[in-house]
């Protein structure tokens, strides 16, 4: 793959050995409130070098203006988070070959091919730009000081020395302890994009940190709060993006998940639509194996026929789909139910 990208006259760097390849950034130009414009450069770089080294050869050697962010280039900080080929990454992790061979694979899907490779490097999504590939971040950290992201111990007796763990307990708290707050998964969150008040799976990964922390004793008040609405976390989509992106593997979908088992466990299903939602779903798959809709709807939406204003609201859809023929008059079971029915026990049961 690299060799096809190797230029001709020099072949080989002759002191290291290395091979030299020419590729084309580019890179998006922006001051803040104004329109994004793409500027290229082209580099002569080594596969190995990372794409945070080829910023700093841009900016060093071609166009001292550009503005980014950079600290550690070590994968410890997360200071130089950017969008590169449109997904979200540490600019310090990410190497020229990796990324062009990835490039390449989507490529030949597309049946699509270049002379010279390109790699795009853009900001972080979901924040706005102050200049160039650095983003204002505010947001970012008021939405995780919305979940109370440190151990309360107000209710506690504070020990003479410290608060112990079994190894246990600390291991619980290992995964999400990883993260260093990069951004990349709030970049890249599809329910931050039409929902303001998500705060974020990066906040939600922070709080199931604390739902699981041993010496935290304010739980239940916790769990109140990111039940709440669709800023907690049943504002979540469940797209993924985040644990697709996260370079540290915190998987913050996963943690949300926790938090919404821990909230399943203490709530009933009347307590809110959301809970219901979750509730009724599964409960309804358990019982035909698949959802029988117009239950559903009712129970969901209607609170179990207790809520006369949710059943009107869907008294409307209801109508249209009659008129379409595409009402479900009856219901039946599907093949394997039992099957059906016995694994998500199996599920509950080891949970």
């Amino acid at each position: 793959m690299i060799l096809r990208w190797v230029r001709h006259r020099e072949d080989l760097n002759p002191r290291f050995g290395l091979i030299i390849m020419e590729v084309i950034f580019k890179i998006t130009r922006q001051q803040e409130n104004s329109h994004p414009v793409f500027k290229s450069y082209v580099l002569e770089v080594e596969p190995g070098n990372t794409i945070l080294d080829c910023l700093n050869q841009i900016k060093w050697e071609q166009d001292g203006t550009l503005a980014f962010r950079k600290n550690c280039r070590n994968t410890i900080c997360g200071s130089c988070a950017v969008r590169i080929n449109g997904r979200s990454a540490l600019a310090c992790k990410e190497n020229v070959g990796s990324e062009l061979a990835r490039l390449e694979k989507i490529s030949s899907l597309a049946n699509q091919s270049q002379a010279t490779p390109e790699i795009t490097v853009a900001p972080l999504g979901n924040m706005p730009v102050i200049k160039d590939l650095v983003v204002d971040m505010n947001g970012f950290w008021n939405n995780l000081q919305k979940v109370a992201p440190y151990v309360s111990t107000a209710s506690r007796q504070v020990p003479e020395r410290e608060f112990l763990q079994t190894p246990q307990e600390r291991s619980l708290l290992d995964q999400t302890g990883n993260c260093i707050m990069c951004g990349a998964c709030y970049s890249e969150c599809n329910a931050l994009e039409v929902n303001p008040d998500f705060v974020g799976p990066h906040a939600l990964a922070k709080a199931y940190r604390m739902v699981a922390d041993s010496r935290d004793s304010n739980t239940e008040e916790r769990l109140e709060n990111y039940s709440a609405g669709t800023q907690g976390v049943w504002g979540c989509t469940r797209c993924l993006y985040c644990d697709s992106v996260c370079p540290m593997e915190v998987a913050p979908l996963e943690q949300i998940t926790k938090i919404k088992q821990e909230i399943l466990e203490r709530k009933e299903a009347s307590d809110s639509r959301a809970i219901r939602h979750r509730k009724v779903l599964v409960d309804l798959v358990k019982q035909g194996g698949w959802i029988d809709e117009r239950q559903f709807g009712m129970q969901v939406v209607g609170n179990y026929l207790r809520d006369l204003q949710g059943l009107l609201s869907l008294a409307p859809l209801g109508l249209r789909m009659l008129v379409k023929g595409k009402f479900p008059l009856s219901f039946e079971p599907s093949q394997g139910t039992e099957e059906v029915r016995s694994l998500i026990e199996s599920v509950q049961n080891t949970d």
